[in-house]
């Protein structure tokens, strides 16, 4: 399977000139399977150039997307409604997303409901939801598992699995409660690629503690723990410009070599 970043920030896309050489836009990935179907894992800004890149390249074809959802926290939606495909009739898009989560075709109306958006979802490509009742999920040659961690109001990530290899997904968590840390550590044992929240530093983390991020130095521990091949820091925090990230890696690296900061474009075969 392929992965590729569309989006990498936390909480707000930040278009400064200082920021693009990591990226502004929020949380967007997509993963390829082996049959060359679409795995979109949140919906952030980032997801208005997927949507482009794929009207581009699957020109006058129908387009078959599923989605999968962490929460419903804005920086996770607000790239859905400048989806190209999603306006398409001949395309089909399936959501998903925890049960726990609340209803999940009410929670996506929402923000393009009276008085947020001026477009009813309503129109264009066919839409299913799927309130997600179990951890695992097969498409042909992909299993997705999903797991809750520690986040303000619920969250749940994923494990993408393929014959050649495994991504786990685990943004937007906060590190400190004991059961869910083994959660992680257990979904994520022997990942290819592990994908973390890094959105503060350990200094900022001491003056956001409930806020429901964590930080570059747990992003190694739990990459070292459970025997990950690579760790992608993930969840910019806004005011972290390309020098601090830059430096954030080289701290990371020091402990645990394999370290990339997420950045937009990016794509490797797993």
């Amino acid at each position: 399977m392929r992965l590729k970043i569309w989006g990498v920030r936390g909480s707000t896309p930040t278009p400064e000139v200082q920021n693009l050489g990591y990226g502004g836009n929020t949380s967007c990935l997509e993963i390829r399977s082996a049959e060359n179907e679409v795995f979109i894992f949140d919906a952030g800004s980032g997801m208005r150039h997927l949507g482009q890149s794929l009207t581009e390249e699957f020109k006058g074809q129908k387009l078959s997307l599923n989605v999968f959802l962490t929460h419903f926290h804005w920086d996770h939606i607000q790239g859905l409604p400048f989806f190209l495909p999603f306006y398409k009739t001949d395309n089909e898009m399936t959501f998903h997303a925890s049960r726990e989560l609340g209803p999940l075709a009410e929670k996506l109306q929402g923000q393009m409901s009276k008085p947020y958006f001026p477009v009813s979802m309503d129109i264009g490509a066919r839409r299913n939801f799927v309130e997600l009742d179990s951890t695992e999920l097969r498409f042909g040659s992909l299993r997705v598992r999903t797991f809750p961690l520690n986040h303000p109001q619920g969250a749940w990530r994923y494990r993408i699995e393929s014959g050649a290899g495994s991504i786990v997904y685990a943004t937007d968590l906060e590190h400190g409660n004991q059961r869910l840390d083994g959660v992680l550590r257990e979904y994520s044992q022997g990942a290819d690629i592990l994908i973390y929240d890094c959105n503060y530093t350990p200094e900022e983390y001491a003056s956001h503690i409930g806020w429901g991020h964590s930080t570059w130095s747990e992003a190694v521990n739990v990459a070292k723990d459970a025997g990950v091949k690579r760790l992608i820091l993930f969840h910019h925090d806004p005011w972290h410009n390309d020098r601090m990230l830059d430096a954030i890696v080289a701290q990371a690296r020091e402990r645990f070599d394999n370290t990339l900061a997420a950045t937009e474009g990016w794509s490797v075969d797993v």
